[in-house]
């Protein structure tokens, strides 16, 4: 079964509701159900994995940030979601951030950025 905690994934859905958050939902449900399949069951390319979910449903091409939803939505949802979650933050890394975004439960999302001046 593609949601290993569908009550945690009926929170999602009850609190995205608009056509914005309803499409993070819609393309997490559909990476979810592509995740089962077997040409994802050796490798994940989250990236492209994403992208077809979001043709799959229509979704209309989804952002960066939507993205970084759907992964979150798919590592709390999903019975491969540790290893969804590992992988997206290391492929979305510029630095060391989905290193140490993988030490704890953290997801990346790309399209958040910690901006500051160098000292």
């Amino acid at each position: 079964m593609p949601i290993a905690k569908p009550e945690d994934f009926k929170k999602w859905e009850d609190a995205n509701t608009d056509p914005y958050g309803k499409c993070c939902v819609d393309v997490a449900r559909e990476v979810m159900r592509l995740l089962d399949l077997p040409e994802y069951a050796n490798e994940i390319d989250t990236h492209a994995i994403i992208n077809k979910a979001d043709d799959n449903i229509d979704g209309g091409g989804i952002t960066g940030f939507m993205a970084g939803c759907v992964a979150a939505m798919v590592s709390q949802c999903h019975s491969r979601g540790e290893e969804f979650r590992k992988t997206w933050n290391l492929a979305n890394q510029i630095q060391h951030e989905g290193e140490k975004a993988n030490e704890g439960t953290g997801v990346l999302n790309p399209a958040l950025l910690n901006l500051g001046l160098k000292k």
